[in-house]
């Protein structure tokens, strides 16, 4: 039996490939590790500032209104959700996939009217069809879906779909989680009302923020309630206080997290937005070149649609899904993600986000990969895959 009072926690550093949380860089845990201030402290209002701003950049917006939900993604979501929608309010929720369905679900507790509009697993959606929708239902306050959605690898195309819920004056609320600073966001050219993110993904932070940006008109749509927002720590109109000039008390943020927030900003910043796009798109070109050579189907068919900081293959016929990525994990410390929802058992989610975007864990992985299909039976071509997924990193 061990005694916990007399014991110290001693996890093992595993090589994190699944779809978050991500590798952290060591100068986030430095960060982690510096002295806690108060929350009304001038020196960590000076640290708060800097988050918004950093966090205004890796967004790509003019908007004012950015800062960090203390909570984890889906806190972030249920922000943008309960401050945007009232009871009786129609909202339009486009799925395709699980953590569309996910931001329907909480649409429906705040006491909205639900449209659903589904794409199948693994494809983007036509804008065509979202047209349809809001022609359907004029009504419509707000427009709801997933930029990169995590349980599939797809990233969706917004420009059309967000000049269409611009003319029709409705709210657009966009998921990032999976695609801040791993792919290039333009907020504002696409007329994104309420944005959040995740800090356990693409920014190599430990998961429990909540990056969120509003825009002007966002703002308006929560001044002019006609009810309170049902949720009272995610009240934007509350929060925004104190991370605004007022520093009006709200709750005992998360202080260290909120600098390993602000350092993992600044590692973005420093690397440089075009240049960090360009090196998760390359990373993850020759890791799914890599995996078609091992003989793997990839679940996202048209590349133009396919998110760099997130591949997905379909597990093949044969091949025992826990029984892999269990060796994976404890015989060469690689983690990799299972499938989510109808796709359980069925997919592999690899991660190649920010930090852990790295050759050498791509190429460890195809390595890895090579030996344990071919333990189940499944003739894979490893060192051809590693030879392919190189000659893509070296432009070849």
């Amino acid at each position: 039996m061990v005694e916990w009072a007399n014991s110290t926690l001693n996890p093992p550093e595993r090589i994190l490939m699944g779809p978050g949380p991500s590798l952290i860089p060591p100068r986030v845990y430095r960060a982690m590790s510096a002295p806690v201030l108060g929350y009304m402290d001038p020196l960590f209002h000076g640290i708060m500032d800097d988050v918004k701003s950093l966090l205004r950049r890796a967004f790509n917006t003019s908007n004012d209104m950015c800062f960090p939900i203390s909570g984890t993604g889906s806190a972030g979501m249920e922000t943008a959700v309960c401050n945007s929608l009232e009871p009786g309010d129609h909202a339009i929720v486009l799925i395709n996939g699980f953590y569309g369905d996910r931001i329907a679900e909480m649409a429906r507790r705040v006491g909205a009217e639900v449209t659903t509009v589904e794409a199948p697993w693994g494809t983007a959606f036509d804008p065509s069809v979202v047209k349809n929708a809001l022609n359907n239902h004029r009504q419509t306050k707000v427009v709801a879906m997933v930029h990169g959605e995590t349980s599939t690898g797809v990233v969706q195309p917004m420009d059309e779909i967000g000049k269409m819920v611009k003319e029709h004056d409705a709210l657009l609320i966009l998921d990032t989680v999976t695609s801040l600073t791993g792919y290039p966001l333009d907020l504002d050219g696409w007329g994104v009302d309420f944005c959040y993110s995740g800090t356990q993904k693409c920014l190599n932070a430990p998961p429990g923020l909540s990056p969120i940006s509003i825009s002007p008109r966002g703002i308006d749509a929560i001044s002019q309630r006609r009810s309170p927002v049902v949720n009272w720590y995610l009240d934007v109109s509350l929060i925004m206080n104190y991370w605004d000039q007022g520093r009006a008390y709200h709750h005992t943020p998360p202080i260290s997290m909120i600098y390993a927030l602000r350092e993992a900003l600044a590692i973005a910043e420093e690397e440089g937005l075009p240049s960090r796009f360009e090196r998760h798109a390359r990373n993850a070109s020759a890791l799914q070149a890599g995996l078609e050579a091992l003989g793997l189907e990839l679940f996202v068919k048209d590349p133009a649609h396919r998110l760099p900081s997130l591949t997905t293959a379909l597990v093949p016929e044969g091949v025992n899904d826990a029984q892999l990525r269990s060796a994976l994990l404890n015989e060469y410390n690689i983690e990799i993600g299972g499938g989510q929802g109808p796709m359980a058992g069925k997919l592999w989610r690899v991660g190649l986000m920010g930090y852990s975007s790295h050759p050498r864990n791509l190429l460890a992985l195809l390595a890895a990969l090579h030996d344990l299909l071919n333990r189940q039976g499944f003739r894979a071509d490893g060192p051809g895959a590693v030879a392919v997924a190189t000659r893509v990193l070296t432009g070849g």
